[in-house]
């Protein structure tokens, strides 16, 4: 038996103990973006610090001027590479927690109807199921073999959920400390439940907040209504105007300078190994793709940029009715880019789209939350067929590249501070409710995500 096949082996017979320890991790409600769970989101910083000193890497827990970062490194055998694996310990907000069929952070073992196993809890997927993954992989390695194939550098971090705005400059402060061949994140999916995939196409993002203000209090709308100006009516009118109604496109000046067009090879291609309109989108009950005009649902989300409007509020939102003219509205907008798109430019675009249509008597204030450019993995890494192929090895179906209509703003900021290539390998599958109630992670996700590590590893060590 070879030594992948021993570390194999051991990750099988590890695999209850390392649902212990996923499970003790997903009870930390490391809810990043609400104050009253600071110390919770240090409490999982510190729990992640203490299981990777027992497997001994030289880890700590790092201060910034948000939540803390956990870095720990391995040193593997000389002349081997050395790898920054990625991802972060932070969890999003469980609201609405009356549609979690169970406590968001008691984690808990389910069968579907399908007689599938599943892990429910916040966190599950994205992304504390998906860091275990390779830990666990780690521990299996030392185990059987006393080390790892090749050296590991973690960088987890508790912000990504919340903006990560003291990551970048994070790892500048630390870019010597940091130094590696290849970075990893896992915090990406496969094609299919099946079909192992690495992701080689993100999209960037920006995030903008808008509030219309007018009349200096709410307004009796009886007394008011017609004669003063609704933030809401403007807000809505506005907003209206970000899409052509009749080819889908967004109308911000510039908004598609630097997006290339996929060629007919790629659009092929996507059409075997993806699914159909309807079946992608039957998937949450509905059937007919919106967007632009001529593309594909598929298309839209791995490779055409998108305006989205994630929430509006303002006036009477409580129980009941109440006849008020509000003083302010506020919606948030979230931009998908793709490409060389500048999200410097679409942030000021988006502003100045704002201002130019704005009447008398009324004003708006932004606020920004977060930019980042789209990335792409070169086809030329030779690093990328390496895990292609032990990703296929594994799952006995040819593993296969992708594009995600997520942004994971990191890959940029690796690339930036410390130059380095990322494969993106995850395990989580279109249905696990990440960011929604009932966030699930299939068990064979997580049991196959750690063997899969562990033949990535071996096989970047050749």
């Amino acid at each position: 038996m070879t030594a992948e096949q021993n570390a194999l082996r051991q990750a099988d017979s590890n695999l209850d103990a390392s649902l212990e320890r996923l499970f003790a991790f997903l009870r930390i409600p490391s809810i990043s973006t609400q104050t009253v769970h600071a110390h919770d989101c240090r409490a999982a910083a510190e729990w992640l610090m203490e299981k990777l000193s027992a497997l001994g890497f030289s880890a700590s827990v790092r201060e910034t001027p948000g939540h803390p970062v956990v870095v720990a490194r391995r040193d593997g055998p000389a002349r081997a590479p050395h790898v920054l694996f990625y991802g972060h310990y932070d969890v999003q907000p469980v609201d609405p927690l009356a549609l979690w069929e169970t406590p968001p952070f008691e984690p808990q073992l389910v069968m579907d109807a399908e007689g599938v196993k599943q892990i429910r809890a916040r966190g599950a997927a994205d992304d504390k199921g998906q860091v275990m993954t390779f830990v666990e992989a780690c521990r299996a390695l030392i185990e059987v073999d006393g080390s790892l194939p090749v050296g590991v550098t973690f960088v987890i971090e508790g912000e990504e959920e919340s903006g990560g705005e003291n990551l970048l400059p994070f790892l500048k402060a630390n870019a010597e400390e940091l130094k590696a061949d290849l970075a990893l994140i896992c915090d990406t999916g496969m094609l299919d439940a099946k079909t192992p995939a690495i992701t080689t196409m993100l999209r960037g993002m920006v995030g903008e907040e808008v509030t219309i203000s007018a009349a200096d209090r709410d307004l009796h709308s009886g007394m008011f209504g017609n004669a003063a100006r609704n933030p809401i009516q403007v807000l809505c009118d506005i907003i209206s105007d970000l899409r052509d109604g009749a080819t889908g496109r967004v109308t911000l000046a510039g908004f598609y300078e630097g997006v290339p067009e996929i060629s007919a090879e790629v659009r092929e291609q996507w059409r075997r190994i993806g699914p159909s309109d309807e079946a992608g989108l039957g998937s949450v009950g509905l059937r007919w793709p919106a967007g632009e005009v001529g593309y594909t649902a598929l298309e839209q989300t791995w490779c055409r940029p998108s305006c989205e409007i994630n929430g509006i509020s303002g006036g009477y939102e409580e129980d009941g009715f109440k006849t008020v003219l509000p003083a302010k509205a506020t919606a948030k907008i979230s931009f998908r880019l793709v490409g060389d798109q500048d999200p410097d430019a679409i942030r000021a675009a988006f502003r100045a789209h704002v201002r130019a249509r704005l009447p008398k008597d009324c004003k708006a204030t932004f606020v920004g939350h977060g930019g980042s450019r789209a990335s792409v993995v070169p086809q030329t890494l030779p690093q990328l067929q390496k895990a292609l192929d032990a990703l296929t090895a594994e799952w006995e179906t040819p593993a296969t590249v992708i594009g995600c209509g997520g942004s994971i703003p990191v890959v940029g900021e690796v690339k930036e501070a410390l130059g380095l290539d990322t494969l993106l390998i995850g395990f989580g599958l279109d249905d696990d409710r990440i960011h929604s109630p009932n966030e699930k992670y299939n068990l064979v996700s997580f049991h196959k995500g750690i063997r899969s590590w562990v033949r990535v590893l071996k096989t970047l060590a050749k």
